[in-house]
């Protein structure tokens, strides 16, 4: 079994539509170790929504904090401070898709960012959408990844940039494991179509 670790290039770009899309696809169970705001209708209710299949379960966050913003700055206005030690993984002997927030280098507290929640065993899927930026973005995420010698690949998100997913290929060299356009709306059909096209990519070599 394995866990996939699921970061951006930046906030809002696709990961918990990526994240559902891998739970249905592998069966996987899912864990948002920190969430922020939106406690109501969080990534993990959002991803739990989004899947047909009755294998996976959801695990509770480790933090769950009320304002919606970096996790640092979210903890402080609870008046706590984030310790990763406290971060435990779920027991399971299921694949586990495990989603970040934001990109890399959002801080949890003083010292410690959300690359210090990747273990060296992860699988790591970095989801890139295209914007003014977004090549220096991806390819400093990719790069301090592969700096850490961890297993990397991408997931695209948006409309397709041609020039921009060439360099960015051509740079890294990482495997790509797909497209998730920008759909009208996603619902449990949706994921399942993707689900299956990606289903193949995510799990061979």
């Amino acid at each position: 079994m394995n866990n996939y670790f699921i970061t951006g290039i930046s906030t809002e770009v696709g990961k918990t539509i990526a994240s559902a899309i891998l739970v249905e696809a592998l069966e996987a169970d899912y864990f948002k170790p920190i969430q922020a705001g939106d406690l109501d209708n969080s990534d993990t209710h959002k991803v739990k929504r989004l899947i047909s299949n009755s294998k996976s379960v959801f695990h509770p966050n480790s933090y769950a904090l009320k304002t919606p913003m970096s996790p640092h700055g979210a903890a402080e206005i609870d008046d706590i401070t984030i310790d990763i030690k406290k971060i435990k993984r779920p027991k399971t002997k299921n694949n586990l898709v495990i989603e970040g927030a934001g990109g890399l280098m959002v801080p949890l507290n003083n010292s410690e960012t959300i690359l210090d929640l990747i273990q060296p065993k992860d699988k790591v899927i970095v989801v890139s959408r295209h914007y003014l930026g977004s090549i220096n973005h991806t390819l400093l995420t990719i790069n301090t990844l592969k700096e850490k010698g961890l297993d990397v690949a991408l997931i695209y998100s948006g409309n397709e940039n041609k020039s921009t997913e060439s360099i960015i290929e051509k740079m890294t060299g990482v495997k790509v494991i797909g497209r998730i356009n920008d759909e009208p709306y996603f619902d449990r059909n949706v994921i399942k179509e993707y689900a299956e096209k990606f289903k193949e990519s995510l799990t061979s070599p």
